[in-house]
């Protein structure tokens, strides 16, 4: 699969694809990394990328120029590819999101900074518009990151163990159950004994029970929906 960043500093994301399950994944050609900086294609003499806003306002917006001229190139060497853009405006992006993403060809995160965009690219560019959190960051460099790295994980053979995907939080719209590793015993708190006698259909059972009760502690907005869609 392909991932394309539109950003003023791809370093700030290439060092996160360098190790570990995503780094593997690019080495094994899983999944390909291309980067495009704006300033590569801005026609001001001072390679300019951001301007006043018009009507006034706080702070400077990305131009519109070197923001759609890289986006026109993405679409000629790479025509299928999704343009994604990161803003505060855009959807939460959901597990459900990754796991569809992940059946793309390619996607395209445009990293906004200063304060965004020209509202005339997201009309004129933008496939889908995503944002991490409520909250302010200094640039969409890190939505994009956090955004490649969970759509990667569903892409087939990334992860050594696809069945580590079947009980991970979110799935089945529940936060994952608790889990253990050895040994059974530690400062007096052992594991749920139940686990340890191999009856697979009781563990299940338990998990489905402690995911729910954990959801319903942790999350009880996720909670109150599962229990609604059940009750149709």
């Amino acid at each position: 699969m392909r991932f394309n960043f539109v950003t003023l500093f791809p370093n700030i994301v290439k060092g996160y694809f360098t190790d570990s399950i995503l780094g593997r994944a690019v080495e094994q050609n899983l999944i390909n990394l291309h980067f495009y900086n704006p300033r590569d294609y801005s026609k001001n003499r001072h390679l300019k990328v951001d301007d006043a806003k018009v009507g006034g306002g706080a702070g400077m917006l990305m131009a519109i120029q070197p923001i759609a001229d890289t986006i026109k190139d993405i679409k000629a060497k790479d025509s299928k590819s999704k343009i994604i853009f990161l803003t505060p405006v855009g959807k939460p992006f959901k597990q459900i999101d990754a796991k569809r993403l992940a059946k793309e060809e390619s996607v395209t995160f445009v990293c906004g900074r200063y304060e965004g965009f020209d509202e005339r690219l997201i009309e004129e560019y933008a496939d889908e518009l995503f944002s991490i959190g409520d909250y302010v960051l200094t640039g969409g460099e890190l939505g994009a990151m956090i955004m490649c790295d969970a759509i990667s994980r569903n892409v087939p053979n990334v992860l050594g163990n696809s069945d580590s995907l079947i009980e991970e939080s979110f799935e089945n719209s529940l936060l994952e159950a608790p889990s253990f590793t050895k040994p059974n015993f530690y400062e007096k708190k052992a594991v749920i004994s139940e686990f340890l006698k191999g009856n697979h259909s009781k563990i299940a059972s338990i998990k489905r029970c402690l995911a729910l009760s954990k959801t319903k502690y942790f999350r009880p907005d996720i909670y109150s929906k599962v229990k609604a869609s059940h009750e149709k």
